[in-house]
């Protein structure tokens, strides 16, 4: 049984019922389950007031559980990364802890990128996913690999006009809103070359050009390798669009960077998302429409400079049409 600790770092658990259905399920795919002794206290909109969601982090940092789990996203991170003890949090992701989560998790992420170089996983979240009323069946098989050891690549159908792509960099990104939130602060990394993997929820299209046409201003998209764009989803329709829509902005977007900008990758704030490693160095290899993300899983536990090697591809049960 691999430890898995569940812990509440953001937003508040308004109630219970989601953590125990997740815990429990997360016992059948081979974890051994512990829940954090805060992770069920309220503070307005946050789950326990700031210190206390500090010392829940640090608290999982020096119990060093083989995955460290977080309930759900929502907002609260942020208040948080100037206080973060990033040499705590690095320790123990070289002891062998795994950070997973998407979302408001993107700050800690982030912040573990920018101050110590330590990789994490952009995964699912434990209410969100394992404790929903219908669990996805790739969802939990794909975690439960990639927490194994022995997921070295995902596949996923992207548009036409890829086709021989192929390039290696360091995984990165996260949600969109939260990435322009650390711009200019000490908290983002500087990432060259790099595969910028992004997502967000309940951002009309026009927010998100905009977001995107921010990294773009700042320099971020030209910089990069390739970038990913996964679930932007449960926006709502303005009569004043008139065609506009997330089709348009890619166009656009692709008008102005030089950058590969591939869809379809499954990820995000939907029911359906692999698990991948966040600060690795990885391989992404296009035929025709179907796309590959790889990476050695040396890189994904302990992060080393140079490229991934190219291993070989098993994707079944993780290929997505989209």
């Amino acid at each position: 049984m691999t430890p898995l600790t569940i812990y509440t770092p953001s937003g508040v658990l308004a109630k219970a019922a989601p953590l125990k259905l997740a815990a429990k399920r997360l016992v059948t795919f081979g974890f051994d389950v512990s829940i954090d002794e805060a992770a069920l206290a309220k503070h307005q909109r946050f789950g326990g007031d700031d210190d206390l969601r500090l010392e829940a982090i640090h608290r999982v940092a020096r119990a060093r559980p083989d995955v460290a789990l977080a309930s759900r996203g929502g907002y609260g991170l942020t208040r948080l990364l100037d206080r973060l003890d990033w040499k705590l949090l690095a320790r123990s992701v070289e002891s062998g802890t795994r950070w997973v989560g998407y979302s408001d998790l993107t700050a800690l992420q982030m912040g573990l990128l920018a101050h110590r170089k330590a990789p994490t996983w952009w995964g699912p979240l434990a209410c969100d996913d394992f404790g929903r009323d219908e669990l996805d069946e790739v969802t939990p098989d794909c975690f439960a690999e990639a927490m194994s050891g022995a997921l070295e690549a995902v596949g996923f159908r992207t548009e036409a006009g890829f086709d021989g792509l192929d390039v290696r960099g360091l995984t990165w990104g996260g949600n969109l809103a939260m990435l322009c939130s650390l711009l200019g602060t000490p908290h983002w990394p500087k990432v060259k070359g790099g595969v910028l993997m992004l997502e967000d929820v309940a951002e009309h299209p026009y927010r998100v050009e905009r977001m995107l046409l921010q990294l773009h201003q700042a320099g971020v998209l030209a910089s990069q390798k390739a970038i990913l764009l996964a679930e932007f989803s449960d926006w709502k329709k303005s009569p004043l669009d008139r065609g506009f829509n997330l089709k348009t902005v890619v166009a656009h977007l692709r008008s102005l960077v030089d950058v590969p900008i591939l869809t379809g990758f499954p990820f995000g704030h939907v029911p359906t998302k692999v698990t991948v490693p966040f600060g690795v160095k990885a391989h992404l290899a296009v035929q025709g429409r179907d796309a590959f993300l790889g990476w050695q899983e040396g890189h994904a536990h302990h992060r080393h400079e140079g490229d991934a090697e190219d291993h070989g591809h098993d994707h079944a049960g993780h290929h997505h049409d989209h």
